[in-house]
C-alpha cells in the first residue's frame, strides 16, 4: 500500500483555491491533520472485507415509510393562521419575474 501524503505546499495550494490565509502555525496544523485523516483511511482500506455483504443502510429496514391514505383536510383557516401574507384563501408569495 502506497503511502499518501499531503506537503505543505499542497496545504498552501489548497487554502488559496478557497481564499483563506492561513497563518505559519495553521499551516504545519492543517498538514499534519490532512495527514492524520489519510492515516485513518489507510486503516479502513486495509480492512478485510471480502466476506462481508454491502450494506446500504445499519438497520435492516425495507420501507420506513407510512402507508398513504386518503383523510380529512386540515381546515383552511388553521392553514392560513400562521402564513406571512395571505390574499383571501390564498398564500400570497413575492412575484418571482
Amino acid at each position: 500500500m502506497r503511502k499518501v501524503r499531503i506537503s505543505r505546499e499542497q496545504v498552501e495550494h489548497i487554502a488559496e483555491l478557497a481564499h483563506i490565509e492561513l497563518t505559519e502555525e495553521e499551516k504545519n496544523l492543517f498538514t499534519e491533520q490532512f495527514n492524520r485523516i489519510l492515516e485513518f483511511f489507510e486503516k479502513i482500506d486495509s480492512a478485510r472485507t471480502n466476506n462481508v455483504p454491502p450494506t446500504y443502510h445499519v438497520f435492516d429496514l425495507v420501507n420506513v415509510l407510512r402507508k398513504d391514505e386518503v383523510g380529512e383536510p386540515l381546515p383552511r383557516e388553521s392553514i392560513l393562521r400562521n402564513a406571512p401574507k395571505r390574499e383571501e384563501n390564498f398564500f400570497k408569495a413575492p412575484r418571482i419575474i
